[in-house]
C-alpha cells in the first residue's frame, strides 16, 4: 500500500495535505457519531450468547458460497475472506436478540484489524475492486439482511451498494438485496420489536457462509421478498444506472396473503456494459 493521496500532478503539496486532513477528519467524525449512537443505546446492544436448546423453531435460514471466480481478483483474497468471515461469525453466532434490543453488526464484530487476525480480502470501493484488511465482510451483512427480511424482526439501519460491479451471472436473489458495510460508519442494525426472543447462528463451513434465525416460539407468518419496478437508465454516453424496488409479501400459515410491504428502493451506477437487447433502455420487471 502506498501513501499517494491521488492528487493531480499540478496540485500543490498544501492542497493535498488539506485534502488528506479533511478525509481524516471526516473519518474521525463518523467514528465519533457511531460511538455516540452506541452509548445512547447502551444495554440494548449488549446481546447475550446462548446455546440452541430453547430455540427449537427455525424462522429463516440461507447459505451462500464463500468463493467465486471473479475476473481480475486474486483467488488468495477469496481464501483470506473465509478467515475474515469466520472471525466475524465467532462474535455473532449464538447472540440472542430479546424484545427491545438491537443488533449492531460493528458493535459486536469490532474493528477488523490485522492484530485481531483479519486478513486482506476483497473490498469494493467507488465501483472498483481492491483489497483491504477485513475485506469480504459485506457477504456476512448481505446474508444477515436477507434472512432478517424473512422474520418479524425490523431492519433499522441498512446501507445499499452504490455501484453494481458484477453482472447477474448465477444470481439467485433479487438485485440489490444485500447490505454493504464499512467500519464504523456503514453499519447493519436490526431491532426486535416483537414479544419473543430470537437467536442468530452464523458459520463458515464446507465452502459456504450459513446463517439462520431461530426462536422458542413457532412462526405465525411466512415471507417472500421480490423485486419490482426494475429498470436500467442511460444517464449519459456509456453511463448506465440500475434501479429497483424490493417488496415483501407476508402470508399466514394457510398461505393467505396479509400484507405487501415496501422494503427498500435501490439505485446503483453500473460498472459494466449492460445487455439491453432490443427495445427501449428502461426495462420493467414485474414480480412472478
Amino acid at each position: 500500500m502506498g501513501d499517494d493521496q491521488g492528487g493531480s500532478p499540478g496540485e500543490s503539496v498544501l492542497t493535498r495535505f488539506a485534502s488528506g486532513m479533511r478525509s481524516s477528519a471526516g473519518a474521525a467524525v463518523r467514528r465519533i457519531r457511531r460511538e455516540h449512537q452506541w452509548r445512547r443505546h447502551g444495554v440494548a446492544l449488549r446481546l447475550s450468547v446462548e446455546g440452541p436448546e430453547r430455540f427449537a423453531h427455525a424462522i429463516a435460514e440461507h447459505a451462500s458460497p464463500t468463493r467465486r471466480v471473479l475476473a481480475g481478483v486474486d483467488p488468495e483474497l477469496q481464501i483470506s475472506k473465509e478467515t475474515n468471515l469466520a472471525l466475524a461469525c465467532a462474535q455473532l453466532s449464538g447472540r440472542v436478540l430479546r424484545p427491545g434490543q438491537r443488533l449492531s453488526f460493528w458493535y459486536l464484530v469490532g474493528r477488523p484489524t490485522a492484530a485481531r487476525g483479519f486478513l486482506p480480502g476483497v473490498v469494493l470501493s467507488h465501483g472498483g475492486v481492491t483489497s483491504g484488511i477485513g475485506g469480504g465482510l459485506c457477504q456476512l451483512t448481505n446474508l444477515l439482511y436477507w434472512i432478517t427480511l424473512h422474520t418479524p424482526l425490523t431492519v433499522v439501519e441498512r446501507w445499499r451498494h452504490s455501484y453494481d460491479v458484477f453482472p447477474d451471472s448465477a444470481r439467485t436473489l433479487p438485485f440489490a438485496s444485500g447490505a454493504t458495510c464499512a467500519w464504523p460508519a456503514l453499519d447493519l442494525q436490526l431491532a426486535n420489536r416483537t414479544e419473543h426472543d430470537f437467536r442468530l447462528a452464523v458459520e463458515v463451513v464446507d465452502g459456504e457462509l450459513r446463517g439462520s434465525w431461530s426462536s422458542g416460539t413457532a412462526p405465525t407468518q411466512r415471507y417472500r421478498v421480490y423485486e419490482a419496478a426494475h429498470r436500467i437508465t442511460n444517464d449519459g454516453p456509456g453511463v448506465h444506472s440500475r434501479h429497483n424496488v424490493l417488496r415483501r409479501r407476508v402470508f399466514d400459515l394457510d398461505g393467505v396473503e396479509i400484507a405487501d410491504e415496501l422494503v427498500a428502493e435501490n439505485h446503483a451506477l453500473m460498472m459494466y456494459e449492460p445487455f439491453l437487447g432490443a427495445g427501449p433502455v428502461r426495462l420493467p420487471l414485474e414480480p412472478a
